[in-house]
């Protein structure tokens, strides 16, 4: 098991971190989530060592995170990190071998990940004379080709057409059942919610939410509910609501405490009632009440 304890990281006068602290498991996948400058990038660097805490600790199986458990960790940073001249096998086979695997097990590795990515038929070509969805698949490759027991993801899906998701989406979860920790950042939510165990939302460098999808939605203040009037998107006035989607797509975030059956009654009062439909609060919606709270 992964775990973060407080960990605390300032440049100059901004805090970057601050007491940030959680947990990921094998087997489960995390999806680490939060805006533009929240932290997420510096927390995962830590994992790395590529920047060093001013407090707090990084251990794996409650032992300190030295060398020789990085080199069991695979790494995907959200930058492209490869050789763009080098032929794609070439380099799957060298990051192999520099992460402990002999030149046998470097080859059938490299050739698995590149047909389960769908990019056996590109094997001898360079880097850059691929797209950029094909190189993010490459660069998935590379950060999981020597089978590590956790996979540190920063915006994996970026760039990714709907099929190059749907062949990482079913990777990661591959992964996972095989037992293998697995932490990554998207801003694409919905995407996050479809595959993630358990979820970390993070603001301004502290974590605001963590638990797992169900945790979340039990505990979030709001639900989604969706009426139709008279084949209108209905509100009521007898309550404070925040309208998201659009037209006949319209859903009300409203506070869990409200009478349904009273604002079931104002509806009807208003005409015909067509939809009524009431669900817990989507991800998205428990993302923006946490980084606004």
């Amino acid at each position: 098991m992964l775990r973060l304890q407080g960990l605390s990281k300032r440049y100059g006068e901004r805090v970057a971190l601050r007491d940030v602290s959680f947990e990921s498991r094998p087997g489960r996948i995390l999806g680490f989530l939060g805006p533009n400058g929240a932290g997420k990038t510096t927390t995962m660097r830590a994992v790395f060592g590529l920047v060093r805490p001013d407090a707090g600790t990084v251990t794996w199986q409650d032992q300190p995170v030295g060398a020789a458990e990085r080199l069991r960790f695979g790494y995907m940073p959200e930058e492209r990190g490869l050789y763009p001249k080098m032929r794609i096998d070439d380099q799957l086979r060298y990051l192999a071998r520099l992460a402990g695997l002999d030149s046998a097990s470097a080859a059938a590795s490299t050739r698995a990940w590149l047909e389960r990515l769908g990019l056996a038929d590109r094997s001898h070509d360079r880097v850059e004379a691929l797209s950029h969805g094909n190189q993010q698949r490459v660069q998935l490759a590379a950060a999981l080709v020597h089978d590590p027991v956790l996979a540190v993801l920063d915006e994996p899906f970026s760039g990714l057409d709907p099929i190059g998701v749907k062949s990482m989406s079913t990777e990661l979860r591959r992964l996972a059942h095989q037992g293998a920790a697995i932490v990554f950042s998207s801003h694409q939510l919905d995407l996050v919610e479809d595959i993630c165990d358990d979820v970390v939302i993070v603001a301004e460098g502290s974590v605001v939410a963590t638990g797992t999808l169900d945790q979340l939605r039990a505990t979030a203040s709001r639900r989604r509910l969706s009426i139709q009037v008279d084949g209108r998107s209905w509100q009521p006035r007898s309550v404070q609501v925040e309208a998201v989607g659009e037209g006949t797509r319209q859903h009300l975030l409203v506070d869990q405490h409200v009478s349904l059956a009273a604002l079931l009654d104002e509806a009807q009062n208003d005409g015909r009632v067509e939809a009524f439909s009431y669900e817990p609060p989507t991800l998205t919606d428990i993302f923006h009440e946490a980084v606004q709270r």
